[in-house]
């Protein structure tokens, strides 16, 4: 038990450390340039750059005693539609130093979006301070992009291997499976059994393993010191939001959709239920698109939530520079590591228990229809 512990105690203290170098290298490289920004300043913008989606890769970054900042990574391509399609490195940003020049067009690389320009590098902005240059369309590698075909590329890997240690060994798993087979029970047994019914609960079973495991993957990645923060973007978790949108209401059954607009059944006359349908018919209706709202921005908030209190509790460790201080902020930044390895398991957990809800509601079948098929029957 202690050794565990102190492994873990060990992992943790890296991480952090990995993250406070990082954090150091940003400060250092804004102080060497002369921006004048104070210390919070720096603090907020870095936090806000590792939240952010990029177009290359970059693993860790060091400064150089003649003040040089060096990435140590690699460039990812760059796929645009500007009148054409125009692919090149984003190595022709370098981290968005300069410009890149493709068939005498120049683009700029700003706030991690690509912006055309001028030879010059000129933005415009308008009154409220944002930026009227043309905006081509992306279609990028980012680097959220690289990980996401990570995770699936890992997950088809590690399930395979299962499946084929499932053949091999009479339904007993080996290895790494022994680790992962009372999770997919658990999620069958636990989550899609009780909430969809004995009947349905099979065809809805390789979304949810699916969707579970991917969400861990992707949450426990952010955990690293790569600035990876793929469940923390918005486009991610709405994409996530419709698939369940899409296969939820795509599989309904009539009773399902019945309730939709027919809420009351036939509990009152026609003339008695239209003052109540005004009401309640776009409330069910409404409620079709709350649900996956809220599955989008319960996975979002929480993961951005957790890197931006991370992130704040190291920089605090640059204001503090003391001995009280600062490994106050470590120790803090270090339980707050440790709940947020929870937070990521958790956070797939009810993505997906939210989501056979949604199934199970979709696969409603109400009594008095396996009663009228009885009578027929007879």
């Amino acid at each position: 038990m202690r050794k565990t512990f102190l492994k873990s105690f060990l992992l943790f203290s890296v991480l952090i450390l990995s993250q406070i170098s990082f954090g150091k290298e940003k400060e250092e490289k804004h102080g060497g340039e002369g921006h004048g920004k104070d210390l919070k300043t720096e603090i907020k913008e870095y936090i806000q750059h590792h939240l952010q989606d990029s177009h290359d890769f970059s693993l860790f970054s060091y400064t150089e005693e003649n003040g040089e900042h060096k990435y140590v990574g690699f460039p990812l391509p760059v796929i645009l539609w500007d009148e054409g399609l125009k692919v090149f490195s984003s190595s022709k940003f370098h981290h968005g130093e300069t410009l890149a020049e493709v068939d005498g067009n120049y683009y700029k690389l700003y706030h991690s979006k690509i912006y055309k320009t001028d030879a010059d590098g000129t933005i415009t902005y308008d009154a409220e301070h944002h930026p009227t240059n043309v905006k081509p369309l992306d279609f990028s590698i980012t680097k959220n992009v690289v990980m996401i075909i990570v995770t699936g590329l890992l997950m088809l890997w590690l399930f395979s291997s299962l499946a084929k240690s499932y053949a091999k060994n009479n339904s007993i798993p080996t290895g790494v499976g022994r680790f992962f087979e009372p999770i997919v029970l658990y999620i069958r047994d636990d989550i899609a059994r009780p909430n969809i019914g004995e009947k349905r609960y099979q065809k809805y079973m390789p979304f949810l393993l699916t969707i579970f495991f991917f969400i861990w993957f992707l949450n426990m990645f952010g955990m690293t010191p790569l600035g990876i923060n793929v469940t923390g973007n918005l486009a991610v978790t709405t994409a996530l939001a419709v698939l369940t949108f899409i296969i939820t209401n795509f599989t309904g059954t009539k009773d399902y959709w019945m309730h939709q607009f027919n809420p009351l059944g036939d509990s009152l006359p026609w003339y008695g239920k239209i003052p109540l349908y005004i009401i309640l018919v776009p409330i069910e209706l409404l409620g079709l698109i709350i649900k996956p709202f809220s599955l989008l921005i319960r996975l979002y908030a929480n993961m951005q939530a957790g890197h931006i209190v991370i992130g704040s509790l190291i920089g605090l460790m640059f204001i503090f520079k003391s001995w009280i201080g600062s490994p106050l902020s470590f120790g803090l930044a270090f339980a707050i590591m440790l709940i947020e390895v929870l937070v990521a398991l958790l956070q797939a957990y009810i993505f997906t228990m939210l989501s056979a809800l949604y199934f199970g509601f979709a696969s409603e079948e109400h009594e008095h229809e396996h009663d009228h098929e009885a009578e027929l029957s007879h």
